[in-house]
């Protein structure tokens, strides 16, 4: 009897660990993300009033500057810089989504640069784009990277700059994860779309939804086999806890049709926010889509927020 026991343990932390692997490779090391193709909860949303404009075209022609830092852990991160038309000590810091680029932000860029009159910088997440890096931190090893972008903004723009956050998915998550760190009084103000609370919540969410499995043990396994390999834990991975410590103001931005990150997580996101703070919600609109769904109101609410804090 006791051998039959021992054998079961055995079997499934075998099973266990290596379903553990399988979901290491899957989400977390740097690989072309298949799993997201077909995901109903990416799906583009139909109830768009108004498309859009194509940015594509726009991008291409613009004269970009390619910057690189050196992250604390060793890896050479890049990033496409702008500068505005006119100068200006004002800039933007775009933070792109998971297994995302900064091509994606194109329609951000512009809006930015062409409506507002920022400089733009969009780095290259790690384990994306041209940045090195073999794993996905999910915005937690990132926000010790933007430190360095911040750093090397103000030492581009002068003593004088100021500098807005803007982060979109991971990317919203990477930018309230920056938001807990002792940041220079140059970061005037954050915005974060459909970013999630941590990333133990998100991956417990997305155990079920898309594989129909409990999070227990899978989450805390591959939370344990990402910190032998990626030196970060799901738990502690937290913009939760992270926004709980800024003092820099916050807009938080959601879909209310959002099935990928719930929409039920920036109600708590906005309530543990700093003191200066703002939640936008866009009836309708899926995961990332809040600005396709509602393009005039997000850059109204977007350009009015930073212009209560950037001069």
């Amino acid at each position: 009897m006791f051998i039959i026991i021992i054998s079961i343990i055995v079997l499934l932390l075998i099973i266990v660990g290596s379903a553990s692997f399988y979901f290491y490779n899957v989400a977390i090391a740097r690989s072309d993300k298949d799993f997201l193709n077909g995901n109903p909860d990416l799906e583009a949303d139909t109830n768009v009033e108004q498309p859009l404009e194509d940015t594509s075209a726009w991008w291409s022609e613009q004269a970009f500057e390619d910057w690189s830092i050196t992250s604390d852990d060793g890896l050479q991160l890049h990033a496409y810089y702008l500068d505005a038309k006119q100068p200006t000590n004002r800039t933007v810091i775009l933070a792109h989504g998971y297994s995302g680029l900064p091509e994606n932000m194109s329609g951000y860029t512009k809006m930015y640069r062409e409506v507002l009159g920022y400089n733009v910088l969009l780095p290259d997440a790690r384990g994306h784009g041209k940045s090195e890096g073999d794993y996905i931190g999910f915005g937690w090893p990132e926000r010790k990277d933007y430190l360095k972008w911040i750093d090397k903004v103000i030492e581009h723009t002068g003593k004088q700059s100021q500098i807005v956050l803007h982060g979109v998915s991971m990317g919203g998550a990477t930018v309230m994860m920056t938001s807990g760190e002792n940041l220079p009084s140059n970061v005037k103000a954050i915005i974060e779309d459909c970013g999630y609370t941590t990333v133990a919540d998100e991956l417990r969410y997305q155990m079920k939804r898309m594989y129909h499995l409990p999070s227990f043990p899978l989450v805390q396994s591959t939370s344990l086999l990402t910190k032998i390999r990626a030196g970060y834990g799901f738990n502690e991975a937290s913009a939760l806890t992270q926004i709980k410590k800024s003092t820099t103001p916050i807009l938080f931005i959601h879909g209310a049709a959002d099935l990928f990150v719930p929409y039920e997580m920036v109600n708590t996101l906005y309530e543990n926010g700093p003191k200066d703070k703002q939640l936008f919600v866009v009836p309708g609109a899926g995961h990332g889509a809040a600005r396709r769904v509602d393009p005039v109101g997000y850059d109204r609410v977007v350009t009015q927020f930073i212009g209560n804090y950037v001069k």
